[in-house]
């Protein structure tokens, strides 16, 4: 794919997750975006496979550029959201960055992006109240690719569906996905320990990670950058920094008197193969290991074969027995919960 592909890729993209400045950016740069300059000769020289599904070059660029709004540099608070301006405006604004704040901008881009979606959490609360009724026992908890951790404490948050909560007595932020379906059991989980890996953890109290974490939000979706505000303000599990297959080589093992919980939203897909297939098989091996008293569960929030949203999916054991749990938004805006009230297992 081309550069100028990828940007207007992007900007579909952005599009259809409601962010028409994100769409605007990206088209604009896919038309005016020009080399000549040591930044722009790398961007249209970039080795490697430029679109979203890969090293998605227009995000790690439009995160450096918001990164420099956050920070009041270059002029770009004039011309970024809640400011409006015209396209000659914003243009001036975005290539005087280009060229001011280059070698910031080509440092930027050395890392993917990373982001730390909080409203993929919503699924997460649904699921913690069925494991709650079904299992009645206190839960340890593994996320694979946490990046900052701050879906690791999605039980200090809260759902809301029709004026109705579930999740925390006292929330760090309230979640208000759209959404359709049976609603979750009453049960509240109780986690008594978490952890998490990524291969790259972001820590909420550094400045400059907390940075990335903002950046790689949209600037015209201030509801997202306000429940990551909320969710850093409420972080502080630890994030392993490790191969997450290798990770939950060491972790994945039932737990007498708890239930297991190991689960990843939009993480397990980006894995190679191989190392998927090698991380389903140590847990299908810990799941024979888990009995009535130390089951495990897993949990995905992943992209399948069908466009709309990631599927939501869940094995048990022991039993090795397969829920489908409905579907969600990539971002969270909406749940298609299919899970109805579980029997109880204890």
């Amino acid at each position: 794919m081309s550069l100028r592909g990828a940007f207007r890729d992007q900007a579909g993209h952005c599009a259809a997750m409601d962010s028409p400045f994100m769409d605007r950016l990206c088209r604009m740069l896919a038309d005016r975006l020009q080399p000549g300059t040591a930044l722009t000769d790398r961007l249209f020289g970039w080795p490697g496979d430029v679109g979203p599904k890969v090293d998605s070059l227009p995000l790690r660029l439009c995160g450096g550029l918001h990164a420099l709004r956050l920070q009041g540099r270059a002029g770009l608070a004039a011309v970024y959201p809640p400011n409006a301006a015209d396209d000659e405006t914003l243009w001036q604004a975005v290539d005087g960055a280009l060229t001011t704040e280059a070698q910031f901008l080509n440092d930027w881009i050395d890392s993917p992006p990373q982001t730390n979606e909080v409203r993929r959490s919503a699924p997460l609360i649904a699921l913690g109240h069925w494991l709650a009724a079904r299992y009645g026992l206190p839960m340890v908890t593994s996320e694979l690719g946490a990046s900052g951790g701050l879906n690791l404490r999605w039980d200090a948050y809260a759902l809301e569906i029709d004026g109705r909560r579930w999740g925390a007595a006292d929330p760090a932020l309230v979640l208000r996905p759209d959404w359709s379906g049976p609603l979750p059991p009453e049960t509240r989980p109780h986690v008594v320990e978490r952890r998490g890996v990524d291969l790259n953890p972001l820590d909420p109290a550094r400045a400059e990670d907390r940075l990335r974490l903002m950046a790689y939000l949209w600037a015209d979706q201030p509801a997202r950058l306000d429940l990551t505000r909320a969710a850093i303000a409420a972080a502080g599990d630890p994030v392993d920094r490790a191969d997450a297959v290798d990770w939950l080589a060491t972790r994945a093992e039932p737990r007498p008197g708890h239930l297991h919980l190991v689960y990843s939203t939009v993480a397990w897909q980006y894995l190679p193969s191989a190392a998927r297939d090698r991380g389903a098989a140590i847990l299908a091996a810990a799941g024979a290991r888990a009995t009535p008293d130390a089951p495990l569960a897993w949990f995905g929030m992943e992209a399948d074969s069908r466009t709309e949203g990631a599927a939501l999916t869940l094995r048990l054991w022991p039993g090795d027995l397969a829920f489908d749990m409905g579907r969600a938004d990539f971002h969270g805006r909406w749940v298609r919960w299919a899970a109805t009230i579980p029997l109880a297992q204890h």
